[in-house]
Formats: C-alpha cells, sequence, structure tokens
C-alpha cells in the first residue's frame, strides 16, 4: 500500500473575507473530489481569508499510477486564476 500526499498553501488574492474564502475552497474541493478519487481537507489557515492550506492524499498499490495523479491535480492547481500557488510538497508513504 502506498499513500501520496499533497500538502499546498495556497494564496487567495480574490478573497475579501472568510466567506468569499469559504467559497473558493469549497469549489476547488469540490471539482479535484469528483475527477478523483482523492481525500481533501484544509488543514491549517482557517482563520485566515487569503491564506489556505490543503492536504490531499490518495491511496493506491501502484506507484505510477499515484504520482500520475498528485502531478495531475498539482497541475490543476497551479492553473487555477482564483488561487496561487505559493508552496508544495509531495510525500509518499
Amino acid at each position: 500500500m502506498i499513500v501520496a500526499v499533497l500538502t499546498v498553501d495556497l494564496y487567495l488574492p480574490g478573497a475579501f473575507s472568510l466567506k468569499d474564502k469559504r467559497m473558493v475552497i469549497r469549489k476547488i474541493k469540490d471539482r479535484l473530489a469528483h475527477k478523483f478519487n482523492i481525500s481533501i481537507a484544509e488543514v491549517d489557515f482557517q482563520d485566515k481569508w487569503q491564506r489556505a492550506r490543503l492536504g490531499i492524499a490518495q491511496v493506491g498499490s501502484d506507484y505510477e499510477y499515484l504520482d500520475k495523479n498528485i502531478n495531475t491535480i498539482f497541475k490543476i492547481l497551479d492553473d487555477l486564476d482564483s488561487a496561487e500557488i505559493v508552496d508544495h510538497q509531495i510525500e509518499y508513504l
């Protein structure tokens, strides 16, 4: 069993309140969860309205499949207009 974990720090320039931030994060989470079989949660900066840290995990037995999915998810996040990636980390456990 392999666990792929992607941690992404986001800057949300269009969020001017926690409500704005929640809308953006919800759209991101729904879009990714619908397309991929992943677990995704906001894991830090819940009280900051222009920062978010997302934790994304996927479990499988094929390293190449997980690596492809995690990198595809990262590319989708990198292409977003509503959020900018500040930092990221990919781990395989």
